[in-house]
C-alpha cells in the first residue's frame, strides 16, 4: 500500500475508534489489518477510493462538452458546433481530462518501470499517452488525420470507474468482518463479591463471571455456570435457529442472549477469542498469494509486452502499406487500449477478498488460500466415520418385540425404566430414544447392576433384566432369531429384555448417522466427486454406514496412525479432500491434498487443517469445494480473451469500403457464437447475420449512401 492510500486507512479506522473505544485493542488491529486493501501490483492502485471517485466524476463532467465538440460524434449524431475558439476548447478541456483524471496511471506507470515490472498502469498510460500526443499534434496541424480526443477521455472516464468499482468492493469484503468486530460489546455485567459491577470488556480476565440479561449480546467466549436460554449465533456460524444454552455450555463473544438470564465465566481473552481468531485466520488468507494469482501477474506482464509490441508492430505496417502517420498511430494506440488486461489482475484480488469473507461469515474458515485453491480439483472426499459422518454418540435403531410383546415401543419402555438408573453409554442411548418418542417411564425398584452384563430390577410389576448376548450364552437361554443375527452382522449393538429370565424383547444401538450426511454425500455425487469413508470401528459397522449413505467406497479397522497411508493410497488415483475432528484425523488432514477440520466450534485455530468448518455439518464440506470451483471460475474470466472484448475498425466509405469487409471474417471464428451478436440490436448495428452454429449468412455493411463519411464497423463479444 502506497502512503496516500494508507493515510486513508488509518483516518477511516481512526473514526471507528473514536464511536467504540472501549471494544479493545486487539480487535481494532485485528480489523485494522484486514479492511486495508487486498495486495494488489505496485502502482495498480495508488490513490483511495475516494479519489478515484472524485476524479472520475470531475473527469466525466469534462468528457460531455468534448464530445459534443469532436467532429467525429457531431457527424454520427448529424449536427454542428463550430465556433471561434472551439479547437482550443477542446484541447484545453482534453488537456485536464488527461494531466487530472489519468494522474493514477501516468503516476502508476512510474512505479511499474521503477521496479522494472510492466503491467496494466504502463499498458494505460502508453495508450492515453499516445492518444493526447497525437490528437494535440492532429489538432494544431503538426500531423495530418483527426485527433479523438473524445476516445482519450471516454477510455479514462472507463478506467477510472473500473477501479473505484473494484476498489469498492475489495473494500467492502473487508468492512464485512469488520461489523463482526463491531457487534461485540462495549461492557460487561461483571460479578464480584456477590455484586454486579459494569466495567469494559478488555478489562475481563480468564475466571471472572459475568451475568448476561436477556437480550444482551455476549461480552466474552466462556463457559455458562447457571442460568438457561437459548441463543442466537448466526452472525457467528451463519445458522439462524437459536442453540439453547445451560451449564456447561459453550458461549461466543458477539452471540445474542434469548429470553433467559445467564451467568458464564470467562474462558477466553484477547485474541484467543473465536472472534478474533476468525478475523486474523481471514485477514491472512486475504493476503496470501495463491497459484491464480502468481500466474494473473504473470499473464498480465506478458500481455503488456505481447500489446505493446502489437501496437508498434500495427504502426509500422499501416505506415509500410502507404497509410498516413494519423492513420497508423490511432490504429496503434486502439490496439495497445482494447488489449489491456486490466480485468485480468484486478479479478484475483477481488475474488480473494470477496469469497474468504463470505465465507467466514457462514462459518467456513479459509486457513491456507492454495488448498482452497485445490479443493476446486478435488475428485474424492474420505470422511472420518465418528462424529463427521454419524452423531458419535448411541441411538436406538431397531426394536424387536419376542414372545409376550408385540409393541415395540413397550420394548423400548420398559428397557429405557430400567436404564434410566444407569451412567453407560448405551444406557444414556436408549433413554434419550424413548424421550424423544415421548414414553413415560414406570418406576424401578431394586435395581442392581450385573457386572460385565447388564442390569435387573423390578418395574411394572414383573422382575426385568437388560443383559448382553455373552449373558444369554452363559445361561443357554439365547432365542434362534434370524433377526438379531442380521442386527449382529450389521455391527450394531444388541441388548435383551428379560421378563423373569425369560428374552421378550431386542434394542439394537449404533452411532447415529446424521441426518445431513445423505445430503451431503448426494451433493457430492452431483458434482460428481466420489465420497469415501475411513473409520477405526469393525467392517460391519462400516458396510452398514457405507450402505445407508451410498458411499462408493470404505476403509474399515483402520488405526489412527494408519490413516495417513490410506490417504496416500486414495491419492495413487484422485485428488483427495480428507474431513475429521482435526485431532485423531491430523496426519490424515495433513496428508491430504485439502484437509478439512469439521465441528470445530470456536475452536477455529486448528494446526492440522487447511479449511476449518464451525459447525458439525457434513454439507458444508460441499459447500466449500463449490465457493473454490465459483471462485477460480470467477478469476479465469477476465483473462480468457482480453483483445476479444472489442474490435474498432475506422474506415472511409467509398473506395476503402473493403477495408472493413475483408476483416469481418478473422472476427467471425472467434465472435460467432456469442449470444450478444444475435440480437436484433446486434444485427442492426454490426451488419452481420449468423445462422446455426454461429455461420455468418451475410456480412455486409450498411449502405455507404452517396458522400464519404467516418464510421465504424463494431463486433463486440
Amino acid at each position: 500500500m502506497d502512503r496516500e492510500h494508507e493515510g486513508t486507512t488509518h483516518a477511516h479506522h481512526a473514526e471507528m475508534e473514536e464511536e467504540a473505544p472501549e471494544k479493545g485493542q486487539q480487535y481494532k488491529e485485528q480489523v485494522k489489518e484486514t479492511s486495508q486493501h487486498a495486495e494488489h501490483r505496485p502502482g495498480l492502485h495508488t490513490h483511495a477510493m475516494a479519489d478515484f471517485r472524485q476524479r472520475f466524476i470531475v473527469s466525466t463532467i469534462l468528457t460531455i462538452p468534448i464530445l459534443l465538440l469532436s467532429a467525429t460524434i457531431q457527424s454520427a449524431l448529424g449536427f454542428t458546433l463550430v465556433f471561434p475558439g472551439s479547437d482550443l476548447l477542446l484541447f484545453l478541456l482534453a488537456t485536464a481530462v488527461y494531466f487530472y483524471g489519468g494522474y493514477p496511471f501516468l503516476t502508476g506507470i512510474v512505479e511499474e518501470l521503477r521496479i522494472r515490472l510492466p503491467g496494466m498502469m504502463t499498458l494505460i498510460a502508453v495508450a492515453i499517452t499516445v492518444a493526447y500526443v497525437y490528437s494535440s499534434a492532429a489538432l494544431f496541424g503538426i500531423v495530418g488525420g483527426e485527433g479523438f480526443f473524445w476516445e482519450l477521455a471516454t477510455l479514462i472516464d472507463i478506467m477510472l470507474l473500473g477501479h473505484w468499482i473494484e476498489m469498492r468492493s475489495v473494500l467492502g469484503a473487508s468492512r464485512a468482518l469488520e461489523e463482526l468486530v463491531r457487534v461485540m460489546p462495549s461492557e460487561a455485567h461483571r460479578l464480584q463479591n456477590g455484586s454486579i459491577e459494569d466495567v469494559a470488556v478488555e478489562a475481563l480476565r480468564v475466571g471472572d463471571r459475568v451475568r448476561i440479561r436477556p437480550g444482551e449480546k455476549v461480552p466474552v467466549d466462556g463457559v455458562v455456570v447457571d442460568g438457561a436460554s437459548t441463543v442466537n449465533e448466526a452472525m457467528l456460524t451463519g445458522e439462524s435457529t437459536p442453540v439453547s444454552k445451560g451449564p456447561g455450555d459453550n458461549v461466543t463473544g458477539g452471540s445474542i442472549n434469548g429470553e433467559g438470564s445467564l451467568v458464564a465465566e470467562v474462558k477466553k481473552t484477547g485474541k484467543e477469542t473465536y472472534l478474533a481468531q476468525v478475523v486474523e485466520l481471514v485477514r491472512k488468507a486475504q493476503e496470501s498469494r495463491s497459484r491464480a494469482q502468481d500466474l494473473a501477474n504473470r499473464a498480465a506482464f506478458y500481455l503488456v509486452v505481447i500489446a505493446l509490441s502489437v501496437g508498434l508492430i500495427t504502426l509500422i505496417a499501416w505506415l509500410l502499406l502507404g497509410q498516413g502517420l494519423g492513420f497508423a498511430i490511432e490504429r496503434a494506440a486502439t490496439v495497445m487500449v482494447i488489449a489491456c488486461p486490466h480485468a485480468l489482475g484486478l479479478a484475483v484480488p477481488l475474488v480473494v477478498a470477496v469469497s474468504t469473507a463470505l465465507a467466514a461469515q457462514s462459518g467456513l474458515l479459509i486457513r491456507e488460500r492454495q488448498a482452497f485453491e485445490r479443493a476446486k480439483d478435488v475428485q474424492a472426499v474420505v470422511f472420518d466415520k465418528t462424529g463427521t459422518l454419524t452423531e458419535g454418540r448411541f441411538g436406538v435403531t431397531d426394536l424387536l418385540p419376542l414372545g409376550a410383546i408385540a409393541d415395540p415401543l413397550e420394548v423400548l419402555r420398559l428397557t429405557a425404566s430400567l436404564e434410566a438408573n444407569s451412567e453407560h453409554p448405551i444406557a444414556r442411548g436408549i433413554v434419550r430414544s424413548a424421550e424423544e418418542k415421548g414414553l413415560n417411564l414406570v418406576p424401578v425398584s431394586g435395581f442392581h447392576a450385573i457386572p460385565g452384563k447388564g442390569i435387573e430390577g423390578y418395574a411394572d410389576d414383573a422382575f426385568l433384566k437388560v443383559v448382553s448376548p455373552g449373558y444369554l450364552k452363559e445361561v443357554g437361554t439365547e432365542p434362534a432369531d434370524e433377526r438379531v443375527e442380521q442386527l449382529k452382522q450389521q455391527g450394531k449393538t444388541v441388548v435383551f429384555l428379560l421378563r423373569d429370565d425369560t428374552p421378550i424383547g431386542v434394542v439394537a444401538l449404533a452411532d447415529i448417522i446424521r441426518g445431513e450426511s445423505r445430503e451431503a454425500i448426494a451433493r457430492l455425487k452431483e458434482m460428481g466427486i466420489r465420497p469415501m469413508m475411513l473409520t477405526g470401528d469393525n467392517r460391519y459397522v462400516a458396510k452398514w454406514v457405507a450402505d445407508d449413505l451410498g458411499l462408493d467406497a470404505y476403509f474399515a479397522e483402520v488405526l489412527p496412525h494408519e490413516k495417513a497411508e490410506k490417504i496416500k493410497e486414495v491419492q495413487a488415483q484422485y485428488r483427495v479432500a480428507m474431513v475429521g475432528d482435526g485431532v485423531n484425523d491430523a496426519p490424515a488432514l495433513v496428508q491430504a491434498d485439502v484437509g478439512i477440520a469439521i465441528g470445530a466450534g470456536t475452536d477455529v485455530a486448528v494446526e492440522s487443517a487447511d479449511i476449518v468448518l464451525v459447525q458439525n455439518d457434513p454439507r458444508d464440506v460441499a459447500d466449500i469445494i463449490l465457493l473454490s470451483r465459483k471462485t477460480y471460475r470467477k478469476m479465469g474470466r477476465p483473462g480468457a480473451h482480453p483483445g476479444g472484448r472489442r474490435y474498432l475498425h475506422e474506415r472511409q466509405y467509398g473506395h476503402r469500403r473493403h477495408q472493413c469487409e475483408d476483416a469481418l471474417p478473422a472476427l467471425i471464428s472467434n465472435a460467432a457464437a456469442h449470444p450478444l451478436l444475435h440480437t436484433p440490436r446486434s444485427r442492426r448495428r454490426t451488419g452481420i447475420t449468423f445462422g446455426r452454429r454461429g455461420r455468418a449468412l451475410r456480412g455486409s455493411p450498411h449502405s455507404p449512401g452517396d458522400r464519404p463519411r467516418t464510421a465504424r464497423c463494431f463486433v463486440w463479444w
